[in-house]
């Protein structure tokens, strides 16, 4: 139990007048997080000012510095935010038990493919963004990077493991090593789409992926 959940004292008086709103739940947050991740995931970190965030979401600037302490705080902020969203995309697909596990991969690289296509191809991912961005960054970003694209490599791990024993892939394979392949790629194959503006570096590295595991 965390300090914020823990009960009062019985000599602490609970505290009169309205309750204040938590931070995290505030609308000026949110706005200001779904802006950042319009903006980052189009344009990049270094290209962006917290006046242009703050014009496009229409937030004053005492309520991002209210909410964070600066730029590189809201960008970790804003890689978790995506890292929550992404998540959901990946157990959307990867959970469907009604298909068979390289399907259910597959499934992911169409739905982030139609999702690429609704912007014309004009946002890519944030991770691999900031990731092309590391050297102009703040140290911490490492670190969380690297954590996120492990998460997606653990849960894409799973479900080929799930593939080698339904002997759709070869039990010789190894899950983590082909996950961690299939995400140098596939991130790779984002950034060649938005360069583009086309699907096609997607399905192409998808066709070569699956062809690969099925050989």
């Amino acid at each position: 139990m965390t300090q914020a959940d823990s009960p009062l004292p019985r000599s602490d008086k609970p505290r009169r007048g309205r309750p204040r709103t938590a931070p995290d739940a505030s609308e000026a947050r949110r706005k200001l997080i779904r802006t950042g991740l319009e903006h980052l995931t189009e344009k990049g970190y270094s290209s962006v000012g917290v006046d242009e965030i703050l014009k496009a979401a229409g937030v004053p600037k005492g309520s991002f510095y209210h909410h964070f302490k600066g730029k590189a705080e809201f960008g970790l902020a804003l890689i978790h935010a995506y890292n929550a969203y992404f998540l959901e995309l990946l157990d959307r697909a990867f959970r469907n038990e009604a298909r068979p596990p390289l399907d259910r991969l597959r499934d992911f690289t169409k739905e982030a493919e139609a999702g690429m296509a609704r912007h014309g191809f004009r946002r890519g991912c944030l991770v691999g963004n900031l990731g092309q961005e590391m050297g102009a960054l703040p140290d911490a970003f490492r670190a969380a990077l690297t954590e996120v694209l492990e998460g997606w490599q653990a849960r894409t791990a799973e479900v080929l493991r799930q593939a080698q024993q339904d002997g759709a892939l070869d039990a010789g394979q190894d899950p983590e090593a082909l996950a961690a392949f299939f995400w140098i790629g596939w991130e790779g194959a984002v950034l060649r789409a938005k360069l583009e503006l086309s699907a096609e570096p997607l399905r192409s590295f998808a066709t070569t992926y699956f062809n690969l595991l099925e050989r």
